[in-house]
């Protein structure tokens, strides 16, 4: 059988199975064994023992807990508000003023957590109360927590890159270093945006609170060390070379309950609840792994990647051409998979490819990434969206509408970084050399 017919036909197995309400790990694990099966002469059953073995045995996925429960611990004490206290006098006389705690709550928050929907999350209960108590629109600060809320998967350390490290074998450090300037360019296009909405509608935008002294900013601005001092610490240690990725989320979920102790909001019930979420979303995550993984070993087998390399490479798409293709693709699977699925659902066929057209795997790994970004803002399966409709009440197609300004942000960052792909590249060049 042809096997680009067999691809096909795993795919409509997957997509049927998926429409069915099936677990995607199980959806994963059920194609990668028909493949086996009726397609090649190897031995599902132990295929499929040997890619739960290997895809979660990894001294590199230790990362993934780990940096779950720091972004857990911080989720549920009173450090994440803190931070957002001293966020507030530095912004009173910027266009937009509070608006932009959002953005930058967001970034900093994500930068430990690691999490989209913890940030947003986080960052939500924070803010949104306290930007419509003093009259800011709601729209804006609905749109700009369900965007600025995925920063939290884009600015190191971040669980989707570690997904996608052990997925395209790639260095997770490397991909960590590469994540930052993206981030940077991404929060500054969010508030640009407020900054522009701002001026053209400043009868929206409430009146600035009295002018505060600098000391008194600088008293405020206290609340910004504990995490400050984290984020610094995890990020010099990781650049310096002095520990591992995995190293690092040990040293994080070690200075979270340090600063939470100290702080007293560690409780035994928000450690509890800390440790078991941790696990049901780590456990859920290496499931899928583990199903990818044999999916994966099933790809193998058929050769289905390496003739779909072939395929476009007689087909002969320029780069763009490629990308513009695969943009699509992942924004269809967007609107209907989280973004870690849509990683190891395509990267057993998309890496061959990515790799036969000559792009570095590092460069497209921060592609994907904001394209997940976008699958966390995109209906109907949106956890952002989720997460603020929960919180909220509203509707999630409202929020989806209300954050379309910075969805096309978005859009304009991956433009940038697919024009200007130095971006990505330049500051793990720069810090670990060549790769």
């Amino acid at each position: 059988m042809d096997i680009l017919l067999v691809g096909g036909l795993l795919l409509f197995i997957m997509l049927l199975l998926l429409s069915g309400g099936v677990w995607i790990a199980m959806t994963l694990a059920i194609c990668g064994w028909v493949g086996q099966a009726f397609f090649t002469n190897t031995s599902p059953g132990n295929n499929l023992f040997s890619a739960f073995w290997e895809s979660n045995a990894s001294w590199e996925l230790a990362a993934l807990p780990l940096f779950i429960w720091m972004g857990e611990i911080l989720f549920r004490t009173r450090l994440s508000e803190e931070m957002f206290e001293g966020l507030r006098p530095w912004l009173n006389r910027v266009p937009g003023r509070l608006m932009h705690t959002t953005i930058l709550g967001c970034g900093i928050f994500g930068s430990v957590s690691g999490s989209s929907a913890a940030t947003c999350a986080t960052i939500s209960k924070v803010a949104l109360p306290e930007l419509i108590k003093r009259g800011y629109s709601e729209k804006i600060a609905l749109g700009s927590l369900a965007t600025a809320g995925t920063l939290g998967i884009l600015i190191p350390p971040s669980i989707t890159m570690v997904v996608y490290a052990v997925a395209a074998d790639a260095s997770i450090i490397r991909i960590f270093l590469a994540g930052f300037l993206p981030g940077f360019l991404l929060m500054a296009l969010f508030s640009g945006y407020i900054m522009w909405w701002s001026i053209r509608h400043p009868d929206q935008v409430p009146a600035a609170d009295p002018p505060t002294s600098f000391r008194e900013k600088i008293r405020q601005s206290g609340n910004l060390i504990p995490v400050t001092v984290l984020i610094v610490f995890i990020v010099w240690v990781l650049v310096a070379g002095w520990a591992t990725a995995t190293e690092c989320a040990a040293y994080g979920v070690a200075g979270s309950l340090g600063l939470a102790w100290w702080s007293k909001s560690l409780t035994w019930k928000n450690f509890k609840e800390g440790v078991m979420g941790t696990t049901r979303t780590s456990c859920m995550i290496m499931f899928i792994l583990a199903g990818a993984a044999f999916l994966t070993k099933t790809m193998a087998f058929t050769g289905i990647p390496r003739e779909l390399a072939e395929w476009v490479n007689a087909m002969h798409l320029s780069p763009f051409a490629l990308i513009g293709v695969l943009t699509l693709v992942y924004l269809v699977l967007g609107t209907a998979l989280d973004g870690i699925s849509m990683i190891v659902l395509t990267s057993a066929v998309v890496l061959p490819m990515i790799q036969k057209a000559g792009f570095d795997l590092i460069w497209f790994g921060i592609f994907i990434v904001l394209l997940v970004e976008i699958a966390e803002v995109t209906p109907p399966v949106g956890f952002n969206l989720f997460v603020l409709q929960n919180m909220t009440g509203k509707d999630s197609n409202t929020i989806a509408r209300a954050a379309i300004p910075f969805f096309v942000c978005l859009v304009i960052c991956i433009v940038l970084i697919t024009a200007f792909p130095q971006i990505v590249t330049s500051l793990p060049d720069m810090v670990m050399g060549k790769g």
